[in-house]
């Protein structure tokens, strides 16, 4: 099955004087925050994008979005449609980098450290030419 390209799920944006926008999913159980709407918008759809690509790799449920007209508010309350592009948020989680711990005999770590080796690309080359990625 071809993954979802792009998710839509209604956010309950809360207006109260002096704070910040919380942002609600009610259907996601998940919530941020943004000191002006382009803030809130901008997390929002970060978060959806984190949570609905957490949602795919543990091969979880996708829940169904309630539509944007039966969402409740309340007088300080605004519901807004979010979108998220999943394959830009796949590629981003895919080349995430990872720390790593290694083990060097200390003249390697002190010669490299002489010469201003740098340790990770030269780990990462050593790995994608080890395993015929290069």
């Amino acid at each position: 099955m071809k993954p979802v390209e792009r998710y839509f799920y209604p956010a309950v944006f809360t207006y109260t004087p002096g704070q910040e926008i919380a942002v609600v999913f009610p259907d996601l159980d998940a919530a941020t925050s943004g000191t002006d709407d382009q803030d809130a918008l901008m997390s929002a759809r970060e978060l959806l994008g984190v949570v609905m690509n957490g949602l795919e790799e543990d091969k979880e449920p996708i829940p169904a979005p309630t539509p944007l007209t039966q969402v409740p508010v309340r007088e300080n309350q605004r519901a807004v449609l979010v979108d998220v592009f999943m394959p830009s948020v796949r590629m981003a989680q895919a080349n995430r980098s990872v720390n790593r711990t290694v083990t060097l005999p200390a003249w390697l770590n002190a010669a490299a450290l002489e010469c201003n080796v740098n340790f990770s690309q030269v780990l990462q080359d050593a790995l994608k030419a080890q395993l015929h990625k290069v």
